[in-house]
Parts: C-alpha cells; structure tokens; sequence
C-alpha cells in the first residue's frame, strides 16, 4: 500500500467542511485531490450523501473504488463545491495546475462550480506564476509541431510530454507541450495570447479561479480565501 502523506490527510480533512449534504461535488487529479476522494469516501460509507463528477479517468477509477456515487458534467446544472490540487498559487490565488495531465477537464469542472477549492503543500505556493518554471498547454496532435513553432515567438519553450518515449495522451486523446517559462509579468495576457492560437485545445493557467486555498504544512492547515 503507498504512503498516504499526514499533511494531505490533514488539508483533505479540513475541504470536507466546504462540502454540502446532497451536494454534487467535483473530484480532482492528483495527489491531493487523491487524498480528498479517499476522505469523502469515508464519509459516504458513514452515510453522507452526495455526488461526484470526476476530472479525469483516475479520479472516476477511484472515486468507484470508495463507494463515491459518479455523474458526468453533462448530468448536472451545476457543481455545489470542487476540490482539487495545484502545481502552483500564487498570493492572489491565481494558479497553475496541470502537471498531472487533466487540465483541461479541472478547468471545466473548475468554471462551472460555485466554489474551488484548491489543496496544496506550502512548496507549492509561489510569489509570482511560472516560478517553477513550466507550463502544461494541451493541444490537439494534428497541430502538435506547429504548436510547439508559434508557442516558441510567445516566449515559452515548449516540449512535447512523453511516457516511455511516446507521446503522453490526454483522457480527451490531446497531447500536452510542458512549456518552459520565467516568471510571469502578465499571466492573463499570456492566457489570452495561447487561447487564440490554432490547435490549442486548454492551458494550466487558472486565473481568478479558486476561491479558497488550505495550504498544509508541518504547523497545521492555513486558509486563503479570496477577497
């Protein structure tokens, strides 16, 4: 059995209070999400009812596994809470996501929910977007090189993600271009300047998106909600 991180127990504990009675909730990608589906299956098991719409095939395989009733995003009007990661937040919660290779779908689930919250270590806070150096950019296959060409006069050093060689593949059948970056002056122009061009499909740049961040460190749980 893998290791189960205290601190992401600690924060996945802390996202259930966010989470309604009857509400439908979105499950995230990745570690921290994770632990959040692992937590909300206890408490389904303990008699909370709720429903789920995953963001990605791993979240859908695990939420059945803890017993989290599932309906997909085209079965609801809309999404009470959502809980998921982050690779990056900056200090006006703006964030990065997309490491784990679902962003596009996050960013879905993420616009038609009432609230996100978003779980993160304190390493994944930042003071500025692009700090960590890297941006993931889906984009469909046909476009891929021509991308990663007209990426490049924007600035970003784009590589293709690969898994044993071979391209990674979206759950929608994209490729992602891992973009090298500096720290960023202007995210939303950046945003604005990748969603015009051909071929690309979504962006990990999430802006103006979460509505609270519990950072979890080695003292407890911090809040950061948005003002």
């Amino acid at each position: 059995m893998s290791h189960i991180d205290p601190t992401l127990e600690r924060i996945a504990s802390r996202a259930l209070d966010f989470v309604p009675a009857g509400g439908t909730v979105g499950l995230g990608t990745g570690r921290a999400a994770a632990a959040f589906i692992r937590a909300l299956g206890t408490r389904v098991r303990q008699g909370l009812r709720v429903q789920g719409v995953p963001t990605s095939q791993a979240a859908t395989l695990l939420g059945r596994e803890f017993g989290i009733p599932l309906v997909g995003i085209g079965d609801v009007d809309s999404i009470d809470v959502t809980v998921d990661g982050a690779d990056e937040v900056d200090p006006h919660l703006n964030l990065i996501k997309g490491y784990g290779g679902a962003l596009v779908r996050e960013k879905v689930v993420a616009a038609a929910s009432r609230q996100e919250i978003i779980l993160v270590g304190s390493e994944k806070l930042v003071p500025v977007l692009g700090s960590r150096g890297k941006l993931p950019v889906e984009v469909i296959p046909f476009a891929t090189a021509w991308c990663q060409r007209h990426l490049r006069t924007l600035g970003c050093e784009p590589v293709l993600r690969t898994v044993d060689g071979e391209p990674f593949i979206t759950d929608n059948g994209n490729h992602i271009l891992d973009c090298g970056i500096l720290p960023l002056a202007d995210p939303a122009a950046l945003e604005r300047a990748l969603q015009s061009t051909p071929g690309v499909v979504g962006t990990g740049l999430f802006l103006g998106m979460a509505s609270v961040v519990l950072i979890g460190d080695a003292d407890g749980v911090r809040e950061w909600r948005r003002t």
